[in-house]
């Protein structure tokens, strides 16, 4: 049973904890399609550079047409990042981010798929109660079949995700006076699929692995490496 205070990103009763985000798991985000209109909104408020916002210059250049700003890109991740994962995990707050590249250009009407990949996870040296995962997320253009033409986004970053709460009923009554931080062996693996429901594999896994994209600066031993404030 979920504690009331297991709380979502999105502050709904939270049903993934820091024990279900093993490494090796793939996480389906969806497919974005990139507004036109909300694309140059972005860019005209927050990153008025040309060719995000002046359609003659653009299409005079060598990018052929205006091309969406990188942090608008990263900000459709991370709303397909909430909407998909941070909804359902007992998501803290994010420790930081080791890389953030924009690999190709992102145009109005492109379609993404967006994917996140669980690279490791370890309990929180700095914060009790809660794990350190490091994840890599990625965005591929999709083309007319909808299979991928081209990674535009790749970052790799680190969140902390709350330990699941001990179930009381589960507890020795020989212990009862006993504070119960997290379960005895933080990293050991789920038994069974997070939702039978919905998939956590991405449509485009076996594409990726084909073009040498899923794997892609990926630490070799699957865990991060030791960081003093995680």
């Amino acid at each position: 049973m979920t504690a009331p205070d297991a709380r979502s990103g999105t502050g709904q009763p939270a049903e993934l904890f820091f024990e279900d985000l093993v490494p090796g798991l793939t996480v389906d985000l969806g497919v974005v399609t990139v507004d036109g209109d909300e694309m140059v909104a972005f860019a005209r408020r927050f990153d008025p550079q040309w060719y995000h916002v002046d359609p003659d210059l653009a299409g005079a250049s060598r990018h052929g047409g205006l091309i969406a700003s990188g942090f608008y890109t990263v900000s459709l991740f991370m709303r397909a990042y909430v909407d998909h994962l941070l909804s359902r995990a007992a998501a803290d707050a994010s420790p930081g981010l080791e890389e953030l590249r924009w690999l190709a250009p992102v145009r109005a009407g492109d379609r993404l798929a967006v994917r996140v990949d669980v690279m490791g996870a370890r309990p929180s040296t700095a914060r009790p109660g809660l794990g350190t995962v490091s994840l890599t997320g990625t965005m591929l253009r999709l083309g007319p079949d909808d299979r991928p033409e081209q990674e535009v986004l790749r970052t790799r970053f680190r969140g902390w995700f709350a330990v699941r709460p001990a179930d009381p009923d589960d507890a020795d009554p020989a212990d009862a006076d006993a504070t119960v931080s997290g379960p005895a062996d933080a990293e050991r693996p789920v038994s069974g699929p997070i939702d039978a429901d919905r998939p956590v594999s991405g449509p485009t896994g076996a594409d990726l692995a084909e073009s040498g994209t899923q794997g892609r600066d990926r630490p070799e031993s699957g865990t991060p490496s030791a960081a003093p404030h995680d």
